[in-house]
């Protein structure tokens, strides 16, 4: 395919070379001819329209080769636009070319002419030359007239389907086009756009993903299946279309993908793992080594790698933004070399080069420490590149390299440019604040550039001094002195501003000389900037609190000055100083705190780098240079806290999966006794794509239930028999190591008892088929519990042998729990179903055994929930205003799993406050956030007036309070309609023991609790008001407690089932400590902000 789109782009080079070629030998070989041609003379012009109307094609080429040289010129044409369009039709191949070059760069100015022609155009879309047809598409868009859109919209959706690459590429180009021309014409863009991704021509990569970015940037579900195909092909696509994908796909990873910085994501290891035991070793890295790297994540950073050698600069900056967003910081500094290397470029490179780095160096200065020496400034240099070094070598300043840095700040000191040295000053000045080993080396050395000839220099000095001073005023009043010396000789007013400042602000610790400074100043108060006057005002009112008697009347001589000053600002600050510090009958109550107000304790300034907010815009990008929002700018989203669904990229394997699931049914239904079968075969798929370590202990599962002589799980499990036996051995060792938690339990017991009888009864060819398929939903429920309950708790598989100890007791008490699991399915009650059977294949036994005391606790929690009888705050959907007469409002019923496991239950009642009956209400279009999903209610036919009809519907939210956007929709009209759930409704309440409680919370410390210390209002205090309040704010079951003081609760998250701990301990003093322990961090937060005013509320 590549090389397809290779030779397509030669031909097409070779016409431009060419054309180019051509025009410059028709328009040198005669030195009088070149300079009429391209002189303002009429006649001349006369003379080519004589030639284009000529009746041969050697006279119109020779014409057309003259246009098309005035072009490439730069002079105009536009007026020979008539005369060249008559020509559009012309059978000779050569002359077409010229007219279609000439025809894109006018036919925009002249479109009524080029109206006339379009027929024309249409016709030359069906030329057997690619490159007339292309041409003619390219004209065709340019023509920017809104009745032709149609025409374009045909002639787009034909070339789309082009058997040349360049014209679908020329599709690809107008499809911008067009969309800008109208904008209504999105949709079925849209369209043509999802089938170009689907090509797979290097030529026309680089135009669609342009296409795509101008026209739907946020439809990235159109990527999902392309995105390894774009990977694959980068490296072969052109330089401009490389840099757009990479931008692309740098916004798509960070909205699918985990990220890899989280702390714990690194999997690092310390070098006194060394000196442990093999055992210990293996703990630790199942511990530490919990985040794996999407396999398309690393695709994506392993095929963009090469790309840092490209000879484009701009490729190369997209490469490197792409690794700074998205790549391991032990990755990210693979970069650094090759942004280096573009600093030999030409200065406007550079400039954009050297900002980007100057905002990585802020975060990560490790990265480009080595090449320190690249930063050094040039005399070359313009201004705009010194200021950029200086910045970034301020940045990666450190105790090691310092002194190296401060010997070439004072070469820049001594520059012939002002600016520049006026910049090094200040980044003495930074260094000085950040590095404190060196501040008064750079403290005495500014002191030093006070004598210097140059008033910029010193006036910079000045300043930087004052703010320095201000950071530890009390062991520098020598230099206040020395620079009040030197007041007399400084005539820059910012630095005399600067030493009138500091004189007035620690004016007693220079008692003498500031007196004399007033004095000498309100001599010369009428010949001064403004600035200095102002601080003049400033140091007499200041001298006036604290030392009136020597300056009591030289205040009021300069007040007297100020008062009939030109400045309105001086005369309004001296009546307002007046009034402050000068006591009379009209003095309000300020002027007791006069002192307070002027000599108060002021911070010291912070001398930061201007790139260090600037990381918030994406590398690379016109925003981050300008440091403001572009038009256009697309910002890239946070990383997901869960990875979205990777199976959405697979393209065969999917198609093979549905037709399998529809096999699998067709099985089911016609032979209930292959069903174990089936499923079995299915659950060996699943577990061939999950993680190694699911594999391992699904390996070290099936064996041990080998052992046991349980021959349907046996069974289920044989085509993972081939598995070495040290995975075996390695599970019994740690088994042995760790004490079952398990036995100590007869809740637990309980439900393994269930566990099996459910088994067994699955293993029957008599059960029914209502019976059999919701025992196949709940071993599938239960995998897929398992499955992220092992992702999130790898360190909880060590108790291997409670299973074995408990095994013969669940096979005599079997049958009798047959009766509740019936009951529990008559009842309707999913959430204990999840439970009901470990899969062999995947779970070891004692995270199976975790399970299954979890989901106990869930299927009492539904008692629990409906004793407390939680009411529900109902929320409006729709008001009646904007639905015409149809009101709606939702609340969250709290039933779990009606819709599917992972799905939070809503009702919604909708009202008809109209007086004539709603027909056919229904949900239309759903706008939901990626990996968000949505089982709508079943339509309703019609509500009477003033009747109203409650229905149910469940959204899966991805544990996360992101907005789902529908449309409610009638008969005649659709509304778009949010709902947005607050995070206690993302929750499932689970009960369990105490000692349970404390094990998992003591598994979730560090950086998974997250705790708030709140007033507890008295009348709150009470046990049965604390759990009627936090149930009520959240979906949480209660966990019985041994003291009186501490409340416990938990729940699971609907859709990844990780644990949730809620722990409110009363202290004294009507006090209380709230501490929540999970996983989902965010989650956690979220609630301790929501849980803190519902109990300190009254």
């Amino acid at each position: 395919m590549s090389g397809n789109g290779l030779s397509y782009s030669e031909q097409g080079g070779e016409v431009a070379s060419e054309l180019a070629q051509e025009a410059t030998s028709t328009t040198s070989p005669s030195a009088p001819a070149a300079f009429g041609l391209f002189s303002s003379d009429t006649k001349k012009n006369e003379d080519l329209k004589q030639m284009l109307e000529s009746s041969k094609d050697s006279a119109k080429l020779d014409a057309m080769k003259r246009i098309v040289g005035m072009i490439a010129n730069g002079k105009n044409a536009s007026e020979l636009f008539p005369a060249v369009v008559k020509n559009v039709a012309s059978k000779n191949i050569e002359i077409k070319k010229l007219v279609y070059v000439y025809l894109m760069r006018y036919a925009e100015e002249q479109q009524d002419l080029a109206l006339l022609s379009i027929s024309t155009f249409q016709r030359a879309l069906k030329d057997p030359n690619q490159l007339i047809r292309a041409s003619a598409l390219r004209v065709l868009s340019s023509i920017r007239v809104p009745i032709i859109v149609p025409i374009m919209m045909l002639a787009i959706k034909e070339a789309s389907s082009d058997l040349s690459p360049y014209v679908r590429k020329n599709a690809a180009h107008a499809i911008q086009k067009l969309y800008s021309l109208d904008p209504e014409q999105k949709e079925m863009l849209i369209e043509v756009i999802e089938k170009l991704l689907k090509d797979r021509s290097t030529l026309v990569a680089g135009s669609v993903v342009m296409a795509f970015e101008e026209v739907c940037p946020d439809r990235i579900d159109l990527i999902h299946k392309n995105y390894r195909k774009l990977c694959n092909l980068l490296v072969d696509v052109e330089e401009w279309g490389q840099v757009v994908i990479i931008h692309m796909l740098t916004r798509y990873a960070r909205t699918q993908f985990v990220s890899p910085w989280k702390k714990g994501n690194e999997a690092e290891y310390s070098e006194n793992n060394f000196y442990e035991s093999d055992e210990e070793k293996e703990k630790d890295r199942k511990m530490k080594n919990t985040y794996t790297m999407d396999p398309d994540h690393r695709l994506l950073l392993r095929n963009t790698k090469p790309l840092l050698q490209s000879r484009n600069a701009a490729v190369v900056m997209a490469v490197a933004q792409l690794y700074w967003h998205l790549a391991p910081k032990s990755e990210a500094g693979i970069v650094s070399k090759s942004l280096v290397r573009l600093l030999r470029s030409n200065r406007e490179v550079q400039y954009i080069v050297l900002q980007n780095i100057a905002t990585m160096s802020i975060q990560r200065k490790g990265m480009f420490e080595p090449y320190l020496k690249s930063f050094y400034v040039r005399s070359t240099d313009p201004t705009m590149i010194k200021t950029l070094k200086l910045e970034i070598l301020t940045s990666l300043a450190n105790e090691a390299n310092i002194s190296t840095l401060l010997r070439e700040f004072q070469t820049y000191v001594k520059s012939q440019d002002k600016q520049f040295a006026a910049a090094t000053i200040q980044a003495i000045g930074r260094c000085a604040t950040n590095i404190t080993e060196v501040t008064d080396t750079c403290l005495n050395g500014l002191v030093c550039l006070l004598s210097n000839r140059d008033e910029i220099v010193v006036a910079e000095s000045v300043v930087v001094i004052k703010k320095l001073l201000q950071t530890q005023p009390a062991h520098h009043g020598e230099i206040i002195k020395h620079m009040a010396k030197l007041l007399d000789n400084i005539t820059v007013p910012v630095a005399r501003a600067s030493i009138l400042w500091l004189i007035g602000e620690y004016c007693e610790r220079v008692p003498k000389i500031a007196p004399d400074v007033l004095r000498k100043t309100a001599k010369s108060f009428t010949n001064e900037d403004d600035l200095v006057k102002l601080q003049i005002l400033n140091l007499g009112a200041k001298l006036y609190l604290t030392n009136s008697k020597q300056t009591k009347l030289l205040t009021q001589y300069v007040l007297n000055l100020g008062k009939y000053d030109q400045s309105y600002d001086i005369r309004d600050r001296t009546r307002f100083i007046r009034q402050l510090i000068v006591p009379n009958e009209k003095s309000g109550a300020l002027s007791k705190y006069a002192k307070k107000i002027f000599l108060a304790q002021k911070p010291a300034p912070l001398l930061e780098s201007p790139f260090k907010d600037r990381d918030h815009f994406q590398l690379g990008t016109l925003s981050h240079t300008l440091n403001s929002r572009a038009t256009g700018y697309l910002e890239l989203s946070d990383w997901p806290e869960v990875a979205p669904d990777p199976s959405v990229r697979n393209i065969d394997v999917a198609e093979s999966a549905k037709e399998w699931t529809g096999m699998l049914g067709k099985t089911r239904k016609e032979k209930p006794t292959e069903k174990f079968y089936s499923e079995s075969e299915e659950e060996e798929d699943e577990s061939a794509s999950t993680s190694a370590s699911e594999s391992e202990s699904g390996s070290e599962s099936e064996k041990e239930d080998k052992e046991e002589g349980s021959s349907d799980e046996s069974s289920g499990s044989s085509s993972s028999s081939g598995e070495s036996s040290d995975s075996e051995s390695g599970s019994k060792e740690s088994a042995a190591k760790k004490t079952s938690r398990a036995t100590d339990e007869s809740d637990s017991e309980d439900i393994k008892k269930k566990a099996k009888g459910i088994s067994r009864k699955r293993s029957t060819s008599s059960s029914s088929d209502t019976e059999s398929a919701s025992s196949e939903e709940s071993s599938s429920d239960s995998k897929s519990e398992s499955d992220s309950k092992s992702d999130s708790e790898p360190g909880k598989s060590r108790s291997a042998t409670s299973k074995k100890e408990e095994k013969p007791v669940q096979d005599r008490k079997a049958p009798s729990k047959q009766d509740v699991f019936l009951l529990d399915l008559d009842d309707f009650c999913p959430v204990a179903t999840p439970v009901a059977v470990p899969t062999a294949a995947v779970l070891s036994p004692s995270l199976a055994a975790d399970l299954e005391g979890l989901s106990l606790s869930s299927s009492s929690v539904i008692d629990v929930t409906t004793q407390v009888s939680v009411p529900t705050k109902p929320h409006e959907l729709l008001h009646r205003m904007s639905g015409k007469g149809l009101a709606a409002h939702y609340h969250f019923s709290r039933q779990p799993g009606i819709f599917g496991d992972r799905m939070v239950s809503v009702q919604v009642t909708v009202t008809n406050t109209t007086d004539q009956k709603i027909e056919n209400i229904h949900i239309g279009e759903k706008k939901l956030p990626p990996g968000m999903r949505m089982h709508e209610f079943n339509p309703i036919e019609c509500i009477e007036p003033a009747g109203s009809v409650t229905v149910s519907m469940g959204i899966d939210f991805c544990d996360s309070t992101q907005t789902a956007s529908f449309q409610l929709c009638t008969k005649d009209d659709h509304f778009n309609v949010n709902i947005q759930p607050p995070v206690g409704e993302l929750l499932l309440p689970v009960t369990m023991s105490e000692k349970d409680f404390k094990t998992e919370q003591g598994m979730l410390t560090g950086m998974n609790e997250t705790s708030a210390t709140i007033a507890v209002a008295p009348q709150n205090s009470t046990r049965l008001v604390i759990i009627e309040r936090v149930v009520k704010a959240a979906n949480l079951g209660v966990v019985p407690s041994g003291q009186d003081n501490i409340h416990r609760f938990a729940a699971k998250t609907v859709h990844s089932g990780s644990l949730m701990l809620v722990t409110v301990e009363l202290k004294e003093s009507s006090t209380a400590q709230l501490i929540i322990n999970t996983e989902k961090t965010v989650i956690g937060s979220v609630l301790l902000r929501e849980l803190k005013p519902v109990l300190s509320q009254g």
